[in-house]
């Protein structure tokens, strides 16, 4: 196995016609069915980064920015932004082209952590990522970023940190009665 590799390496993409049996009660291709895909291509470009079985450790933030139409080609594109000891962030961005005037839109993207596993069952290093440009670092550096801020989301709001007080006066506008023993 290589001990780094580039992003180049290990990109994948599927593309898929929307069918009848894919949309929801409102006649739109249903987000499950989307999110399902999205996860499939994230395992495929992180097992082919790391040579091993995958799993999702987390999924950062999925927007749907715009519906998918039954008959529509749906294309997912992935490839590996972050490379820790035994994790990576694969980058997954979504379009959908209306097949007979040719537009594409963008659907969504969004960040999945996969984690390599050996037979075991135990975490399994990774390669690390060859940087070859700006882009590639931007992408890396924003996976550091995101990193940094659910850490310090999770234990600021950690039973044993949470500070009620701090929260009272930022409730006044939100829709909530508060009735707290």
């Amino acid at each position: 196995m290589k001990k780094y590799k580039s992003a180049k390496e290990s990109q994948v993409s599927i593309t898929e016609l929307m069918l009848p049996s894919h949309s929801n009660f409102g006649g739109k291709v249903h987000g499950g069915h989307i999110l399902n895909l999205m996860d499939q291509i994230a395992f495929a470009c992180a097992s082919k980064h790391s040579q091993a079985y995958c799993v999702t450790a987390s999924v950062n933030r999925v927007d749907f920015l715009q519906p998918v139409e039954v008959g529509e080609l749906l294309t997912l594109k992935a490839s590996i932004n972050y490379t820790g000891n035994t994790s990576m962030v694969v980058g997954v961005r979504v379009e959908a082209e209306n097949v007979t005037t040719g537009v594409v839109k963008h659907c969504n993207s969004s960040y999945f952590t996969m984690v390599a596993k050996g037979d075991n069952g135990k975490n399994l290093k990774v390669p690390g990522l060859i940087i070859k440009d700006k882009q590639a670092l931007r992408r890396f550096a924003r996976s550091i970023e995101r990193k940094m801020a659910m850490f310090q989301r999770d234990t600021k709001f950690d039973d044993k940190n949470f500070k009620v007080e701090d929260y009272l006066g930022k409730l006044k506008e939100e829709n909530i009665k508060l009735a707290l023993d």
